[in-house]
C-alpha cells in the first residue's frame, strides 16, 4: 500500500510539473519574448515574469536576448565632399527593442542575421555622410575644425530609425573606430601636413625672433641709463673731491712745513698702530719727525 501511495504521489508531480511546463514559461530579465499563436504573432513580452500560455502547438514562445550587443562595420573606402579619398569604420551597440518585428523581419531571429542587415544600414548611412563633408573636417591641423561629432551623430540619425523601423533593434550609440588614407594619397596628405607644421615654425622662429630683438633693445636701453647715470654721479663726486682737495691745497700753501709735518706725524700713527715694531732708520720719512727739529730762520732772529 505504502509503495501504491508513493508511486501516486510521483505520478502526480510529475504531471504537475509536465502540466506547468506546457502552460507556463518565464521570461528572464535579460530576455524579451513574443508569443504566437498558430504562428501569427499575439503577444509582445518585454518585462520579466511567469506567465501562462496554451500548449504547443497552439501557442509558442520565442525568447530573444536584450542585452546590448557591440558591432563594428568593415573599413569601406568612401568618398568626401571634395572628392578625397577616406577609409573609415565605425562602431555601435544595438539590443532587440521590438521583438515582434526583429523576429518577423530578422531570419530565424539571430544575431549574426541581425548584424548582417545592420551592415548595409550602415555602409550607406556612413557613405551619404561623409559625402557631405569636405575632407578638412575629418583631417586638419586645427584640432577645432575636426567635426568627428557631428559625424558620428549624423549617421546615427539614420541609422537609428531604420533600425528600429525596419528590424526593431535599437541604437544605444554610435562612434568612428578607425580611420585611414588609400595608400596613393597618404604620402601627399603628410607633405602637406609637413608644409604647415614648417609654416608654423617659421612663424613662431620669426615671433621669437622678434621678442629677442626686443628684450636685447630694452636691456640695451637700460644699461645705457645706468652707465649715464654712474659716470654722472662719479663726475660729481670727482669734482667734489676735487673742491676739497683744491680747499686743503690752499690751507696747505699757506703753512706747508707745518702740513707736511702734520702728514708725517699722521702716516707714523697709522703704521704703528697695531703694536708693530719696526727698526728703520730714523731719518726715513715720516719717523724724521722724531729727531729733534731745526729752527725756522724767523725762529732764530
Amino acid at each position: 500500500m505504502k509503495k501504491n501511495k508513493l508511486g501516486m504521489i510521483i505520478g502526480f508531480l510529475l504531471i504537475v510539473i509536465f502540466g506547468v511546463m506546457l502552460f507556463l514559461y518565464q521570461v528572464r530579465v535579460t530576455e524579451v519574448a513574443v508569443k504566437t499563436r498558430f504562428g501569427k504573432v499575439v503577444e509582445e513580452i518585454k518585462e520579466p515574469g511567469v506567465r501562462f500560455k496554451l500548449p504547443w502547438p497552439i501557442e509558442r514562445v520565442q525568447t530573444f536576448d536584450k542585452r546590448v550587443q557591440n558591432f563594428e562595420d568593415v573599413l569601406d573606402e568612401t568618398l568626401t565632399q571634395d572628392g578625397r579619398n577616406l577609409l573609415l569604420q565605425v562602431y555601435l551597440g544595438w539590443s532587440v527593442e521590438e521583438p515582434a518585428t526583429f523576429r518577423n523581419r530578422v531570419k530565424e531571429g539571430s544575431i549574426s542575421e541581425a548584424e548582417r542587415n545592420l551592415l548595409s544600414i550602415v555602409r550607406s548611412a556612413k557613405m551619404e555622410q561623409v559625402g557631405h563633408h569636405p575632407f578638412s573636417d575629418f583631417i586638419n591641423t586645427d584640432e577645432k575644425k575636426l567635426k568627428f561629432a557631428q559625424i558620428e551623430k549624423e549617421i546615427l540619425d539614420i541609422v537609428g530609425p531604420q533600425a528600429l523601423n525596419t528590424y526593431g533593434i535599437k541604437i544605444h550609440f554610435l562612434g568612428i573606430k578607425r580611420m585611414n588614407l588609400p595608400s596613393n594619397i597618404t604620402q601627399k596628405v603628410f607633405d602637406r601636413m609637413s608644409a604647415e607644421r614648417q609654416r608654423l615654425v617659421a612663424l613662431y622662429t620669426s615671433e621669437g625672433v622678434s621678442e629677442s630683438n626686443k628684450v636685447v633693445t630694452a636691456a640695451n636701453r637700460i644699461r645705457d641709463e645706468q652707465i649715464a647715470g654712474a659716470e654722472a654721479e662719479a663726475k660729481r663726486i670727482r669734482g667734489q673731491a676735487d673742491a676739497a682737495a683744491a680747499a686743503s691745497y690752499e690751507v696747505f700753501n699757506q703753512e706747508p712745513d707745518f702740513a707736511k709735518f702734520l702728514l708725517k706725524l699722521d702716516a707714523a700713527e697709522k703704521a704703528l698702530g697695531n703694536r708693530s715694531t719696526l727698526i728703520l732708520d730714523t731719518r726715513t720719512p715720516p719717523f724724521d719727525v722724531l729727531l729733534p727739529q731745526k729752527p725756522d730762520a724767523s725762529e732764530k732772529k
